[in-house]
């Protein structure tokens, strides 16, 4: 070989290496955004997250329980359990009350008396022991070893049906149990059947009752291979035929072991009927496509906003988190658009989608205003369905699971949620409608609103919490006003929007505190201790005390800044609120107080928008410090990487939110305060060919505080940026420093 041709050969390998090498590398490079979602962030701790399957806002979330009624399982799982007694269809994200767990299915190799009367976890026969070294978390899919029947379980999901393999150990007996009476934390079975339908099929219902007290769930399971024999059980009785009805029902179904160690089973519901249960059940018996399709479905919905960092971990939370906000709320309707409302009419949704799992006290304040970007046609859908809950007592939901009004928590938060989305340009829902179902809400008497009006706030010795009542009151008031404003209803427009002030009555100068006030409208409840906490009854101020609620004025931030005495006063005492001792006195302090950054509790919603509030008193810095600082101290990677309740995404709508930089701190403005963001590059999908992008020069975890701003290479100076500022695209860009400049975003420069 001459040198020429040795050249040239070196030069041709040379570059097909680099080929080769750049084709890896795009592969590399190329976006797998679940796998970085870690559905196991959540389920230690106060999280109460759930592991299983499921897709975004499904019908269904196909995961483990194991068999605890306790406030730490209210959605069916803990990370520090061992046991697990089976896998239902039905949970709930986050939640600070336990329900569902309906239709529970469990693997076995081994006849199972079911006859026992069980009366806790240890009295179950079919349970099992697991470990976390065989078990696996990721969206749209879940597996769990079973140690004791010697068992793997795989659980997928699409939009209205869950599959289930189980792979046996190889000439096992391969026997599935179908427990209907199984019911955990505040749930009680009232009336359940089993049907055996046919050798591969088997249907029936499940009515409970619980934190929702009219929940109707029917069923259809298909199997992969025929029944071969099965046992039917009717309050601990053996029943012949092949139906059963009780209050508590369960079977054992056995199939045969030749030919295959695995057993598919795939799993639809309804909250109508077992008809409508078989629609809703796929064709497909493909746990495998199943799978792949229900990743897929999640790469694009995690798609949306794409963030970009050198820290591994801060993407692994990033993701998560944005994954957790899409787990609820869930579709509710059927196929067909027929849905249960808790007083047995059966509804229609024409031309939408209901949902339920409505958890409005918290997501109000973050994750609807996040799906209003990133799901607008949800959050058309989750309007009418709220209209729709509407018709059943001419007043707008509070939290609606199963389609059932709890009246869990305070205010009518479903308001702020109409209001953020007309705001924000969504269509697809009837604003006049809307509007009628706003002020009829606010100006009926249920939940302590004839106080309201007639004492202009609520009086501490008449209605327990009081103080937080009144306050979201008032802020519901103002949300009512704007659209009045909007269509021209001045006359209401002034009457809400002078009642929204409500909150003027019960600040206490003297101690800067919002307090609880009698109805003379002059004396203050005493003794009074801003530390103190009594969970939910004979208190002012609710799942928390006075340092954590005195601060809900959103809708009015100047004015509440002024009853202070000016920004001096204000920022000083919203400096303490962060470096105040975080004892919380009391003898039935309230669980949900946690996540303290001195009396700043992050692991409950009331606390979520105040450290954005240094915006408006002319000091963003110290927003840009403290949002850093909850975003650094309060997520993290491990099961307890949650610092309270998620809370059906409001936990980590805060984050996504936060971690790009903006919230929406008075979420029925229409507008983002800017605070401190983590990521080099943000980019949201607005539409295929439509991005916001969000740039941190200089970022770090020293270099936290805004230096200098552009948007569209134009000076930007302003701590808030309006939603239909986002929506025409374009780029945000930050330059970021180790020290605060104090002329950035003020008003004396």
């Amino acid at each position: 070989m001459t040198m020429k041709n040795f050249k040239l050969s070196i030069l041709l390998l040379v570059i097909v290496i680099s080929c080769k090498n750049n084709t890896t590398n795009n592969i590399t490079d190329k976006q797998t955004f679940t796998d970085k979602v870690n559905p196991f962030i959540g389920t230690g701790g106060h999280g109460h997250t759930y592991p299983g399957a499921t897709v975004p806002f499904g019908m269904l979330q196909v995961s483990p329980d194991n068999g605890i009624s306790s406030w730490d399982w209210c959605s069916g799982y803990h990370y520090t359990d061992s046991i697990v007694v089976g896998f239902s269809h039905l949970h709930l994200s986050g939640t600070g009350i336990g329900d569902l767990a309906d239709i529970l299915l469990m693997p076995t190799n081994k006849k199972i008396d079911l006859t026992i009367d069980t009366k806790n976890r240890d009295s179950i026969p079919y349970k099992s022991t697991y470990s976390h070294n065989n078990e696996t978390s990721k969206p749209g899919y879940y597996q769990m070893f079973l140690e004791t029947p010697k068992i793997n379980v795989e659980l997928t999901s699409s939009l209205r049906t869950a599959y289930h393999k189980y792979t046996f150990t190889k000439n096992d007996e391969q026997s599935v149990v179908l427990d209907l009476g199984f019911a955990i934390n505040w749930d009680t079975a009232l009336e359940t059947q089993i049907n055996i339908e046919n050798e591969y099929t088997i249907s029936g219902y499940r009515f409970s009752k619980g934190w929702a007290k009219n929940q109707k769930v029917f069923f259809i399971a298909e199997f992969s291979k025929p029944i071969s024999h099965y046992n039917l059980v009717a309050n601990k009785e053996i029943v012949d035929g092949t139906s059963v009805k009780a209050e508590k029902t369960k079977s054992q179904l056995f199939f045969n072991s030749e030919n295959s160690d695995e057993l598919l089973v795939k799993v639809a519901v309804s909250s109508v009927s077992i008809d409508n249960a078989k629609e809703n059940l796929d064709t497909d018996l493909n746990f495998e496509n199943t799978k792949y399709k229900a990743n897929t479905t999640w790469e694009t919905a995690l798609a949306n906003i794409q963030v970009e960092t050198p820290i591994d971990s801060l993407k692994t939370i990033f993701y998560t988190a944005l994954y957790h906000t899409q787990l609820a709320p869930v579709t509710f309707s059927d196929q067909n658009g027929q849905f249960r409302k808790e007083n047995d009419v059966i509804e229609t949704a024409n031309n939408y989608t209901a949902y339920s799992t409505l958890s409005l006290w918290d997501t109000f304040r973050a994750e609807n205003p996040l799906l209003s970007i990133i799901a607008p046609n949800k959050t058309s859908d989750i309007i009418n369905s709220m209209l729709a809950y509407y018709e059943t007592h001419k007043i707008l939901p509070v939290w609606t699971l199963y389609a059932n009004e709890t009246n869990t928590m305070t205010g009518y938060h479903s308001i702020p949620v109409i209001v953020n989305a007309y705001k924000n340009g969504i269509k697809g829902f009837d604003i006049e409608k809307a509007y009628e179902a706003m002020k009829t809400t606010m100006m009926q008497d249920e939940r302590g609103l004839n106080y309201y009006k007639e004492y202009g706030y609520i009086p501490y010795e008449l209605l327990d919490e009081s103080v937080t009542i009144t306050l979201e009151y008032a802020y519901d008031d103002w949300c009512v006003a704007q659209i009045a404003k909007d269509l021209g209803k001045m006359k209401d427009y002034e009457f809400f929007l002078n009642r929204s002030k409500a909150y003027e009555y019960l600040f206490d100068a003297k101690t800067g505190f919002m307090r609880g006030k009698s109805k003379d409208g002059k004396s203050w409840n005493e003794p009074f201790d801003p530390k103190h906490s009594n969970h939910r009854e004979h208190t002012d101020y609710t799942e928390g005390n006075a340092w954590q609620h005195s601060w809900f004025v959103p809708h009015n931030v100047n004015n509440f800044i002024s009853l202070h005495g000016g920004n001096k006063n204000f920022t000083k005492r919203l400096e303490q609120l962060f470096t105040e001792s975080s004892e919380i006195t009391g003898n039935n302090i309230s669980a949900d107080i946690s996540g303290l950054i001195g009396q700043y509790a992050h692991g409950n919603e009331p606390s979520h928008h105040i450290a954005y509030m240094f915006n408006h008193a002319n000091q963003p810095w110290r927003t840009q410090y403290w949002v850093r600082h909850i975003l650094d101290t309060q997520y993290n990677t491990t099961p307890n990487g949650l610092s309270g309740n998620e809370d059906c995404g409001q936990m980590s709508a805060w984050y996504v939110f936060s971690s790009i930089g903006l919230y929406p701190m008075n979420p029925a403005s229409g507008d983002y305060e800017i605070g401190s963001p983590i990521f080099e590059k943000s980019t949201i999908k607005l539409s295929n060919d439509k991005t916001f992008v969000i740039k941190a020069e200089n970022v770090s975890d020293k270099n936290i505080y805004i230096q200098s701003a552009t948007l569209n290479n134009q000076e930007f100076n302003s701590t808030s940026i309006s939603h239909q500022q986002i929506m025409q695209g374009g780029t945000l860009e930050f330059v970021m420093g180790p020290k605060p400049n104090k002329t950035w975003g003020t008003v004396n420069k």
